[in-house]
């Protein structure tokens, strides 16, 4: 029994210890004094499709940067999408930003985003460009936030969501699983300097991107995050985030739907990076809770002791909540411990499993392979084209 105690007090301890890590940068990064910085004119791209909670007000708030120089692309497959009337009427209430819709779509990729969002990126005016979510509320500092985080190291900038305003239990649940848990271990990434993407809101500077082969190998990937990070990190630069991710209201989900999404995300996380996505399966409490309980009815722990380890287990993670000000009230703490019951079950059928529903397209991990094909050809011209012209700079 002694290896179950020492793997719940390793988890503890990793528990504790990452929170308290991710709440420290917090804490540094607002005691440190925001330097003026360069505010070049920006395009932001956000992608819509169909009707969803809280569209509207997010879609506003594009308008409201504190930017001083700023077009907006809205971008939508189809004509008739509802979510179009939406936008030319947010359009004509706001006439003193740039914008545009832009209708159509590219199949040059499995990803469904990119297909619709590629027009916005050959359309932009301007080099640096923000791709923002449609359910993401865009904050007034939001350009201002991300571009403080560039620096010389920097390849892109990206925020994970922040589940906000959940209104019933599926909110709730899908809140416990993108704040404390999600949005935490991927600013704990970040701060030990190895931050990786989420496509929610990302800034990209083009005339990098094109160097690095162009916006299409973000498509080589079924995830654009996935493949924006490979990207990035292949090129030695950095993937940095927001030190606060940005809102996304949540209003009322459905429990399935929320699953179906976290098992989405999770197959596509084992097919782009399996080795990091193993030790997924320990992150939640259920198996050290587990080893704890097995111990306690072994006689090696006291009776107590499974009450007490969760008892500190949720009130770190409720601690962070509440210093992020995500959704820490009394219904964070059900839902915590449901979403950690069902991350043994969510690994199990990621790793068995490919298929995924997204946006109503009907996907499968094995998609990337097209993408890694890609990657793969391109490398072999390359390495083909290097030998050419040192065999013509030998022989000239």
């Amino acid at each position: 029994m002694t290896y179950l105690i020492w793997f719940a007090a390793i988890a503890l301890f990793t528990q504790l210890a990452s929170i308290a890590f991710v709440i420290a940068t917090k804490l540094r990064h607002r005691k440190l004094e925001r330097h003026p910085a360069p505010r070049p004119p920006v395009t932001l791209i956000r992608p819509i499709c169909g009707l969803e909670n809280n569209l509207e007000r997010c879609l506003a708030s594009s308008f409201r940067l504190d930017w001083p120089a700023y077009e907006i692309l809205f971008c939508v497959a189809k004509a008739d999408d509802p979510a179009a009337l939406l936008v030319r009427r947010l359009i004509a209430e706001h006439p003193q930003i740039p914008a545009r819709l832009l209708v159509g779509e590219d199949q040059f990729s499995a990803n469904p985003k990119l297909n619709n969002v590629v027009k916005g990126w050959r359309s932009a005016r301007h080099d640096w460009i923000v791709m923002t979510d449609s359910n993401v509320l865009m904050p007034p500092d939001n350009i201002e936030t991300m571009m403080a985080r560039w620096d010389g190291q920097t390849g892109l900038v990206c925020s994970p969501p922040a589940g906000t305003e959940p209104e019933n239990f599926g909110a709730h649940l899908e809140s416990a699983w993108l704040d404390s848990f999600q949005a935490r271990w991927q600013l704990f990434a970040d701060a030990t300097g190895f931050g990786f993407a989420q496509g929610k809101s990302m800034l990209f500077n083009r005339q990098l991107i094109t160097r690095l082969g162009g916006f299409e190998r973000l498509g080589e990937e079924v995830a654009e995050d996935a493949a924006a990070t490979l990207l990035i990190r292949g090129a030695g630069l950095k993937v940095r985030l927001v030190h606060e991710p940005f809102p996304q209201p949540l209003g009322q989900r459905n429990i399935a739907a929320v699953w179906k999404r976290q098992l989405r995300w999770a197959r596509l996380r084992r097919a782009s990076f399996p080795l990091y996505f193993l030790p997924e399966v320990f992150t939640g409490a259920a198996l050290p809770a587990l080893a704890v309980i097995a111990a306690s009815i072994a006689g090696n722990l006291p009776a107590v002791t499974p009450l007490a380890y969760l008892a500190v287990w949720y009130a770190a993670e409720i601690g962070l909540a509440h210093a992020y000000r995500w959704p820490s009230g009394w219904r964070i703490l059900p839902a915590m411990l449901i979403r950690d019951l069902l991350l043994p079950a969510l690994f199990v059928a990621a790793w068995f499993g490919s298929g995924f529903e997204w946006r109503g397209n009907t996907m499968t991990v094995a998609d990337n392979d097209n993408g890694r094909t890609a990657r793969i050809r391109r490398a072999v011209v390359r390495t083909r084209d290097k030998a050419r012209a040192l065999v013509a700079a030998r022989t000239s």
